[in-house]
Order: structure tokens, then C-alpha cells, then sequence
């Protein structure tokens, strides 16, 4: 009897199973969506502003132009086309005193968690949705994610700004109206500093970056799902999630925060046609997708900025929580091959 396949990430210390003995079609994690209207007024909607706290950022629509503002506390802005609003529950906060940044571990300082926890609503339009957003829309969000990393990265209590999107309620997604979301905190991730000082680990051994390498090495590999003149979309070599899905920008850099218009404009293209695929071959699945970054200038020289795509179609129990391990029963090859046959550029 063949054995499953156990594979390494190539470059964390991370362990997958490819349960090839178990293997299973992505088509066979399409389920029957039941349609998740909302249960009371979106207070993301237009025309329920109100609803919500002053919005931080705002894309207004003047004569065909696109204008940059923020509310007050008295004005709420209408005919938005991008509206980034401070969650009304935050996981973080803004620092309420001036404080010693270099002691900002110390939990007696604050007395809460230091940072901004933002939602980032997507459009006016309530099912605007990566996947069947219009392109030019997307460009919006895409802009509106590196402008509110750029302000946020400038506060020195912000070490990190985790860029999200949880989709479908089994995410955790918690309002169906289409919204990311942005956290900055004042430390770095576990995941994303063991994945910077694994790559700069890989610098000082091979003199290149790990991710331009992974993009060279798996250019012409049976994994990789589509690509352009700025992005490679990747399924991994010991891809955790069913389905998973990684897109690489091809030009080395720690965060997206130099993109040029050419380069917002392949991204949006890639990520809607990307998503677009996953929601036409499973049936739109609930997913999470995070951008990993850094904004820490002395990583430019080994770190490279991604977006991760986690499709929720299996559930990790015992093993994989207790572990750390990972058992996926959908090869990365095949998850590729039927993205690509799916694949509407």
C-alpha cells in the first residue's frame, strides 16, 4: 500500500501530510450555500453611517473623481466609494496617554491592548465581493489597504498591521456586507517574525531573498496557478488548507506601499480572477486571506511581502491543534490544475 506523502514548508519548520491514501476532488468540498441575508440593517450600507464610529478614511466620488476625506464627529460623509471606519468592537486600541514606546509590553502602562483595529468596507454595494467585484473598484480597496498602512506604520507604538478578509460566516465573518479588515499591534506576529527570520536566515545562506528563489524554482512547476508580468499565484509545496493558495508579487519588497498604478491594477486583476476561480469550482467557500508584510526597513533586503488565501474546507481537530501538523487531503498539484481549468483572466 502507497504511503501519504509528509512534507516540509519550504521555509518554516512546519510539517504538512498530503493524505494522498485519503485524497479527495476539490469539487467534492462543494456544498449548497444557503443564502446568508441580513438579519437586521447592515450598518455598513449606505445611508446608516450613523451607525457606525467617524470614518478614518474615505474614497468620496466628486464628478467621477475620487477625493480622500474623513467624518467628524458631527459629519458623515455619503456618496462613498471606500469607507475605512474604527471597529466598534477593537481587539486593539489607541494608546489614551503619551507613553514610553520602549516599554510597550508592560500592560500596567496601557491598561489595554495598544494599537487600531479598523473595517475597511469594500463598497456601497452590499455582495461587491472580491470575486465579482469591478476591477476598478478593487483597485480602490487595494488602495485604500496601502494608505491605511502607510498611516498606521507611521505611529511608533505599531510594529505590525495585519491586512485580512474573513469570508462567509464560517470564517468569521460576522456582516455579509463585503469589508476587510486591519489590525496594527505593537509587536510582531509569531507566524510572520518566524517567517522573516527564517527568510533572513535563507539571505545569509544562499545570498538571495526566499521567496524571489521559491518564485524562480517554481515558475515552471505542476503548483503554480497563474501568472502575469507582476504576480505568480502558487499553490504550496506543503499547502496546510485544501485549496490554499499563495499570490507573490514578483518584484522583491517588504509591503506593498511602492506599488505603482500598473502593479494596484494586476493585483486587483489577479486577486479577483484568483478568488473568482475558487468561488466558481467550490461553490464559494467561506475563506480568510491575510497579506503578510513587514514594516520594519532593516527586512527589506530578505523579506518579501504575500498574500495568503486559507479556503475553509476542512476542519482541524486534535491532531493538527495538539501538533502543529497538518493533514491535507487535496494535493497542492491538484488543487492547482483545477484552479487553472477554472481560471476566468
Amino acid at each position: 500500500m502507497p504511503y501519504n506523502e509528509l512534507r516540509k514548508d519550504f521555509l518554516l519548520d512546519r510539517w504538512v501530510v498530503i493524505a494522498t491514501e485519503r485524497a479527495r476532488r476539490p469539487t467534492d468540498f462543494a456544498k449548497r450555500r444557503t443564502e446568508q441575508g441580513q438579519t437586521s440593517i447592515c450598518p455598513l450600507h449606505p445611508g446608516n453611517e450613523h451607525m457606525t464610529p467617524p470614518a478614518v478614511l474615505l474614497y468620496l466620488n466628486s464628478n467621477g473623481k475620487i477625493i480622500k476625506d474623513k467624518d467628524t464627529a458631527t459629519l458623515r460623509h455619503k456618496n462613498w466609494v471606500i469607507r475605512c471606519i474604527p471597529n466598534l468592537f477593537p481587539a486593539f486600541a489607541p494608546p489614551k496617554v503619551p507613553f514610553d514606546t520602549s516599554d510597550i509590553m508592560k500592560t500596567d502602562n496601557f491598561g489595554h491592548a495598544v494599537g487600531h483595529h479598523e473595517v475597511l468596507v469594500e463598497s456601497p454595494n452590499h455582495d461587491e465581493h472580491p470575486a465579482n467585484a469591478e476591477l476598478p473598484q478593487l483597485v480602490h480597496v487595494i488602495d485604500a489597504y496601502v494608505d491605511r498602512l502607510r498611516d498606521l506604520s507611521a505611529n511608533p507604538y505599531v510594529k505590525y498591521i495585519s491586512i485580512f478578509r474573513n469570508h462567509g460566516q464560517e470564517a468569521g465573518a460576522s456582516l455579509t456586507h463585503a469589508h476587510s479588515q486591519i489590525i496594527a499591534t505593537p509587536f510582531v506576529p509569531a507566524i510572520v517574525e518566524e517567517e522573516i527570520q527564517a527568510s533572513k536566515c535563507y539571505s545569509n545562506q544562499h545570498c538571495k531573498c526566499a521567496f524571489c528563489d521559491l518564485i524562480e524554482k517554481e515558475t515552471n512547476s505542476e503548483r503554480v496557478i497563474q501568472e502575469n508580468d507582476h504576480f505568480i499565484v502558487l499553490a504550496p509545496y506543503a499547502s496546510m488548507n485544501p485549496m490554499e493558495f499563495w499570490i507573490i508579487p514578483k518584484k522583491h519588497a517588504i509591503n506593498p506601499l511602492n506599488m505603482n498604478t500598473a502593479e494596484k491594477e494586476s493585483f486587483a486583476k489577479t486577486l479577483k480572477s484568483s478568488l473568482r476561480s475558487l468561488k466558481d469550482l467550490v461553490n464559494d467557500p467561506p475563506y480568510n486571506y491575510g497579506i503578510h508584510l513587514s514594516i520594519d526597513k532593516r527586512m527589506q533586503d530578505f523579506y518579501h511581502w504575500h498574500l495568503e488565501v486559507y479556503p475553509m474546507l476542512a476542519i482541524w481537530a486534535g491532531f493538527e491543534k495538539s501538533t502543529g501538523v497538518y493533514i491535507n487531503t487535496v494535493t497542492p498539484e491538484t488543487a492547482a490544475a483545477e484552479l487553472r481549468k477554472t481560471l476566468n483572466p
